[in-house]
């Protein structure tokens, strides 16, 4: 698909894309952007435009490591204006964000759109379907010397909104691409409503240690359910528009590191989040909508890995989309609670604006007494704090161990998030 984009690309036409989640979009109109930066023009030349926050930081990872050199910045709501208008002071030359802060933006006059070139729209039918309609026409209608536009969406779009300004473009579709089908076992278990958080916690007994993702349509039910397994003592993570950013960014990097196995969430998580090895697919909750189905179980049997999704019905529910002949699953009774995930995660008071990377980190561990290689996992560095995955066994040790330790110099506090 990212070749395709890249060989299909002709400059005085658009490009509209459509490829199922997980296929590398980002990565594909990232490079695209090689084709339209030029070197002579200073200011803001490009603006990716995304309906969440956690896909705009997700794709500025990915832009910073392709465009190294280049200012790159994202902005979205959630975060501090101030710090964002400090950074915008000097013109980043490509600008990722969420379509209601960058709107803030250009309406109090922190971005010259003077020469903005390129414009990527990337989930449009999600950004369309969160209600940022009038927010992305106030956006386009700023931007006057456009040349190329690029719209991304997992589905197909019957037609291109007059708004987009996208008229003459080239089509890249690989939404059904066979190389890119999942390899999806599917099953559904019938419970009464009143049996129905019993028959969920039997299920993740019976699936024990597998990844696993739980899809909900309510942020009350997800809380519910959390509170469920919480007086189980079962560890997991929530994930709804309810919370604060930061806790936001904190589940879905523990759940990525394996500090958890279960993340409880609403279809927020369906959509555009780099959330590898997924192994199971649970809903809850059916949505009312089969595209909103489809994308929900496109978040495990990613790239040709293979998955299981678990749908709860109860005795009276009948969904159009789910196959009649898809399989019962009859549960099992008092199994044992799955084992902790084997890892934990613990922050450090420290990042990239102290200078401190992956490697001075893992330095300053290993420098501890009885911490091995072994015990240290996935490391994140953000701006002002780090998160370390560490062995849950090794934890305590470590966070003791630590106290009053300096990393370049710096003095830091590690414990436990």
């Amino acid at each position: 698909m990212q070749k395709a984009v890249l060989d299909n690309y002709d400059p005085s036409k658009d490009l509209i894309l459509h490829s199922p989640t997980g296929t590398g979009k980002t990565l594909a109109f990232t490079l695209l952007l090689d084709k339209q930066l030029e070197a002579e023009t200073s200011g803001t030349q490009a603006f990716i435009v995304v309906p969440t926050r956690e896909l705009a930081l997700q794709i500025e990872q990915v832009v910073r490591k392709v465009h190294q050199g280049l200012k790159t910045t994202c902005v979205y709501g959630g975060n501090d204006t101030k710090t964002e208008r400090n950074k915008l002071r000097e013109a980043p030359t490509i600008l990722i964000g969420t379509p209601g802060r960058i709107t803030y933006h250009l309406e109090r006059g922190h971005i010259n759109t003077q020469h903005v070139h390129s414009l990527i729209l990337d989930e449009f039918d999600k950004s369309l379907e969160f209600g940022f309609h009038g927010q992305m026409v106030t956006i386009i209608q700023q931007l006057t010397a456009l040349k190329h536009r690029v719209l991304t969406s997992a589905t197909k779009m019957s037609e291109i909104p007059e708004f987009t300004g996208i008229k003459d473009y080239i089509t890249v579709d690989f939404s059904d691409d066979s190389s890119s089908v999942p390899n999806l076992k599917m099953q559904k278990i019938i419970a009464p409503a009143q049996y129905k958080l019993k028959a969920l916690f039997q299920l993740l007994c019976m699936n024990g240690e597998k990844k696993t993702i739980i899809f909900c349509n309510h942020r009350e039910a997800v809380d519910h359910i959390s509170n469920l397994l919480e007086d189980r003592e079962l560890i997991h993570d929530v994930f709804h528009g309810g919370l604060e950013q930061s806790d936001r960014e904190l589940a879905l990097l523990k759940f990525r590191n394996n500090s958890n196995r279960i993340l409880i969430t609403t279809d927020l998580a369906a959509r555009g989040l780099d959330i590898p090895e997924v192994d199971v697919i649970i809903h809850y909750q059916l949505p009312y909508k089969e595209d909103a189905f489809i994308h929900r179980n496109g978040r495990t049997a990613r790239m040709q890995a293979s998955g299981e999704v678990f749908i709860i019905l109860k005795p009276d529910e009948d969904y159009p989309y789910v196959d009649e002949s898809c399989t019962v699953l009859e549960l099992i009774d008092e199994l044992p609670l799955p084992a902790d995930a084997p890892f934990a995660t613990l922050y450090v008071t420290g990042g990239k604006k102290d200078k401190i990377n992956k490697v001075d980190i893992v330095g300053f561990m290993l420098n501890l007494p009885d911490v091995q290689k072994d015990d240290i996992g996935l490391i994140e560095v953000k701006d002002k704090e780090s998160f370390v995955a560490v062995k849950r066994t090794s934890a305590l040790t470590i966070i003791k161990n630590a106290a009053n330790g300096k990393i370049k110099g710096k003095k830091v506090k590690i414990g436990r998030t």
